[in-house]
């Protein structure tokens, strides 16, 4: 007997469809008419081709804010997916210890972004904050609203610590549905603590790390209002990335057109990292 189709259900996706169409498709085609245009006032306005493209594409800020952005979103991904790896590993497997584990791992994610960084300006103040005047009474000059360098390890401290514990439970879930049977093969055979690593753990982790490394990397490569509360994109530019440089274009220069062109050219990066991560995921799945 053959089944019937019922495609009713669709009238209930419609509507979602048509939200999601008004608010993302009508901003973006708003963002493209800005960018190939030059504008004056409510009703002037002239078109100028892609000029504002090539400006932006030329423009030095640009380079250094897209080198910065690829440095700070490389050295997340270095520290944060070993250390969550780690962590994971270390946690309790069975019982309130590993249930506590969690809680206490996930509470840095529910915090709010602008709070964080109000957390760690107050944290690493070199007066009275717990890290900074800690460091400084060890002789340590150590401000990180004056020197460069104290801006990028403070800035990295913080995301590390605000976004480490997400690694850290995907990499526990991993952990978690391995069979144990797998590990009891492994203790027959006589395998070392790293042979089981190397060989049964991340082998059958491998989704879930992909996961977590298109997410972080996204995730950093998008970052905006931690920094931005934190140095405001200081000392200088030195911790001015993509979106800081795109804010102070849109809103400190009112500069609509080369704002807009901008937003594209980060779109499209944006869009071709997320492909090829996708790209990696889907292999990795006909790999296992």
């Amino acid at each position: 007997m053959e089944k019937t189709k019922d495609n009713r259900a669709w009238f209930l996706v419609i509507p979602v469809f048509v939200i999601v169409a008004f608010s993302a498709i009508i901003p973006l085609m708003t963002v493209v008419n800005y960018s190939v245009q030059d504008i004056f006032g409510p009703n002037e306005r002239f078109f100028v081709g892609v000029e504002w493209f090539k400006e932006i594409l030329h423009d030095e800020r640009l380079h250094e804010a897209l080198l910065r952005q690829f440095l700070f979103s490389g050295l997340v991904l270095l520290i944060e997916i070993p250390l969550g790896v780690a962590i994971a590993l270390a946690m309790p497997k069975k019982g309130w210890a590993a249930s506590l584990s969690l809680v206490l791992l996930a509470l840095p994610l529910l915090i709010p972004w602008n709070v964080i960084g109000t957390i760690w300006i107050i944290f690493t103040r070199p007066d009275i904050g717990l890290l900074g005047a800690t460091i400084n009474g060890l002789g340590i000059d150590f401000d990180h609203t004056a020197a460069p360098l104290d801006a990028w390890i403070t800035v990295m401290l913080m995301e590390v610590w605000h976004w480490t514990p997400l690694v850290v439970l995907l990499a526990y879930a991993g952990l978690q549905a391995i069979p144990d049977a797998f590990y009891q093969a492994a203790s027959i055979d006589g395998a070392s603590r790293w042979a089981v690593f190397r060989y049964i753990q991340l082998p059958k982790m491998r989704g879930v790390l992909t996961i977590a490394i298109l997410l972080r990397f996204m995730d950093s490569f998008l970052i905006y209002a931690e920094p931005f509360v934190l140095t405001g994109g200081g000392p200088g530019n030195a911790t001015t990335f993509l979106s800081i440089h795109l804010v102070k274009i849109a809103v400190g220069q009112f500069d609509l057109g080369p704002a807009a062109a901008f937003s594209i050219i980060y779109f499209l990066i944006v869009l071709l990292f997320s492909w090829l991560f996708y790209q990696a995921l889907q292999n990795v799945g006909k790999g296992e």
